[in-house]
């Protein structure tokens, strides 16, 4: 089940939320969990087996940890979530990369029947072992009751794209949440917010992307118009999901981290991880880069610990070789803006010009992202520099005005207006009267137009 479907707005929101509020207190979190666990057991409902495997594994994990033992016993214990979570997302994600690199170069090919991913699995794995991780440095105690923990790591709101929340960002809301009717309408106000960014920006610029990539040789503007659109479908796909999640958490007496903060602003890569997917660049930190030993054991280290954390980072996302190549792309230019003390390369130029040069590494970065195989990079990037001619804008149908025209949108709201939590923050009048109107219009849209799935539930 997805956010951006009648199925969600018009059933299971209307049917859930009446008897959450109805409840005693002592009973929504079971009610919540109940109803995260039809919400993703409505695709494929023994793929929640699998969930609530991570979860019994770090359940009894936490708990044995709490108890007394030696330093080594609660290593073992660590160690035995780690491996467990690791080893669940480590075969349905990469399971198929191996067996076909097997099949390509192996003179004795195996047998294989693909293996299906299921939705969420690098979201709720991470959450759930962050969980035992932090019990285990004695940030957080080990939860008594199991329904805390399958709570907490099922929670629907994000549950399937994040963000990725930690037991101790959640844990007073768990046991001892307020709801009010500020909290709700702001709560409703960021999900229409987020509604709007997927359906009307997002979705409409996606066939954009969609007919430059893969392109035989897409010309220099051909090209750029492609990377652009998709740098912007992928921000406001991503973001829009984000902000429908803290919403929906919002309604329901929850307060999950901002999960953007306007990234296509940043003046350099570093700033940039440090305004996108913040929740999974701080995990990746706190979890990784850290425990490697971050910059505290000399310069070569600190960039050997940012290329591994940059790498794996990119593999997270799923089995394409790709997607390693993205992690080094930013681990290049985060060693050497590190290198530079933090700086870019361009921190000569006036700040608005660093932020341009910025997004032009960040879109180069896309098309790794989006490239089918190396050999349609190489070509999207040879287009980008000129090297098949000028080209001219791609040719959408009976779909161009709009299509260029939700770019342009999704252009200045990236650049130049506030981010969605500062809208709501701010309240204006008008402002709010305008996504009112735009979001019944994105339900117009989304009744007539085919489903479209959110980018990041393939990760």
């Amino acid at each position: 089940m997805v956010f951006a479907s009648f199925l969600f707005l018009f059933w299971f929101l209307p049917a859930f939320l009446p008897i959450y509020f109805a409840l005693p207190i002592r009973w929504r979190n079971l009610w919540i969990t109940l109803g995260s666990l039809a919400f993703y057991g409505w695709w494929r409902p023994h793929y929640l087996g699998l969930m609530l495997l991570s979860i019994a594994i770090d359940y009894g994990a936490a708990r044995a940890m709490g108890e007394p033992g030696t330093s080594r016993h609660r290593r073992a214990l660590l160690w035995i979530s780690i491996v467990s979570n690791l080893g669940l997302l480590a075969w349905f994600k990469y399971a198929n990369l191996l067996a076909a690199t097997w099949n390509d170069v192996a003179p004795w090919p195996i047998a294989w029947d693909e293996v299906l991913l299921p939705v969420g699995i690098s979201f709720f794995t991470f959450q759930s072992m962050s969980y035992t991780i932090d019990v285990y440095r004695g940030e957080v105690k080990p939860v008594r009751s199991f329904l805390d923990l399958l709570c907490f790591v099922s929670l629907f709101p994000q549950l399937v794209a994040g963000p990725i929340v930690r037991f101790r960002d959640v844990e007073s809301d768990l046991h001892a949440r307020q709801t009010s009717f500020v909290g709700f309408t702001d709560g409703v106000m960021l999900f229409a917010i987020g509604f709007v960014k997927k359906v009307l920006i997002a979705d409409r610029v996606a066939p954009i992307a969609d007919s430059v990539f893969g392109q035989g040789d897409p010309g220099f503007v051909t090209s750029w118009i492609g990377a652009v659109a998709y740098a912007v479908q992928i921000y406001f796909d991503f973001s829009g999901y984000s902000d429908m999640a803290v919403g929906l958490g919002r309604m329901l007496g929850f307060h999950f981290p901002e999960n953007f903060a306007s990234p296509y602003r940043a003046h350099s890569i570093t700033e940039f991880w440090r305004r996108w997917h913040i929740s999974l660049s701080t995990w990746l930190r706190d979890y990784l880069y850290v425990p490697l030993g971050g910059n505290r054991l000399g310069s070569g280290r600190t960039y050997v610990n940012l290329v591994v954390t940059m790498l794996l980072g990119g593999l997270w996302h799923g089995a394409q070789w790709t997607f390693l190549l993205w992690g080094g792309w930013q681990a290049l230019w985060l060693v050497l803006e590190r290198v530079r003390g933090k700086a870019v390369p361009y921190d000569f130029l006036p700040r608005p010009l660093q932020v341009l040069l910025t997004f032009v590494v960040v879109v180069f970065g896309w098309v790794l992202f989006r490239g089918h195989g190396v050999g349609e990079v190489m070509t999207m990037w040879s287009g980008m520099v000129g090297g098949h001619g000028f080209g001219w804008l791609p040719a959408m149908g009976q779909q161009q005005g709009i299509a260029y025209s939700a770019l342009v949108l999704g252009v200045v709201v990236a650049f130049a207006l506030p981010r969605s939590e500062m809208l709501v923050r701010r309240f204006h009048p008008l402002v709010m009267l305008f996504v009112f109107v735009a979001f019944v219009a994105a339900i117009g849209q989304l009744l007539a137009s085919d489903f479209v799935p959110f980018l990041y539930f393939q990760f």
